[in-house]
């Protein structure tokens, strides 16, 4: 998955598949099935900060020492001097300050992404409020799925926390496609069951992933 980003996470003959599946999975039900993938949840500034800070005190206190000369007035400057390459690496590495950020850190970051793409491409207009967000953060490796009101008054929200983490597995292993469609067909068959489709029911969320 590295140097993935979101417009080439999935190929074109994935997405094609993934839209297949996404439609047969809708098709005996009201519920409503979204893809959406992301680059990252957050900037993560603060983390990237304190890991340019450390990796530049680092490679300064390396430089002093292999040049006898470690005092105050030289360690100082080249910690400054380190910094600014070093916060360069974290900008054109992100993964690096993933791990000052912390894990709670970078779960809540993904909750807040997820639940702000669900407002923002309007996926709570469902007419009985059925949307499901299947939500792939690349940075993070994480994913969030996220049902509308309609759905969690039905179906435990615990439930789409052990998909997530199914799902986030998957990615982590380098099999994101495959564990996005055993996601997809679990989720088609409960929503069968809570949701059974209505005479009127129509398509009222893209079946394509969204990026």
């Amino acid at each position: 998955m590295t140097g993935k980003k979101a417009d080439n996470f999935f190929s074109k003959p994935e997405k094609q598949q993934i839209s297949i599946l996404v439609k047969k999975a809708e098709h005996k039900t009201s519920g409503e099935i979204a893809v959406m993938v992301v680059d990252g949840s957050d900037s993560y500034r603060e983390a990237e900060i304190l890991g340019a800070l450390l990796l530049s005190a680092f490679i300064a206190l390396v430089v002093t020492v292999s040049l006898h000369h470690v005092t105050v007035w030289s360690y100082i400057p080249a910690v400054i001097i380190f910094w600014f390459p070093a916060l360069y690496l974290m900008r054109g590495f992100p993964h690096f300050k993933l791990a000052f950020a912390g894990k709670k850190r970078l779960d809540e970051a993904v909750r807040a992404r997820a639940i702000r793409a669900f407002f923002e491409k309007k996926l709570y207009r469902t007419r009985g409020d059925t949307g499901i967000l299947i939500f792939i953060s690349i940075l993070e490796r994480k994913v969030w799925i996220l049902g509308d009101r309609g759905i969690n008054e039905r179906i435990d929200p615990q439930f789409w926390l052990g998909l997530a983490g199914e799902l986030a597995g998957k990615i982590r292993e380098g099999d994101a496609f495959g564990g996005l469609c055993t996601v997809i067909e679990k989720l088609g068959r409960i929503l069968d069951d809570h949701f059974p489709q209505e005479a009127d029911d129509t398509n009222e969320l893209p079946d394509e992933v969204i990026v």
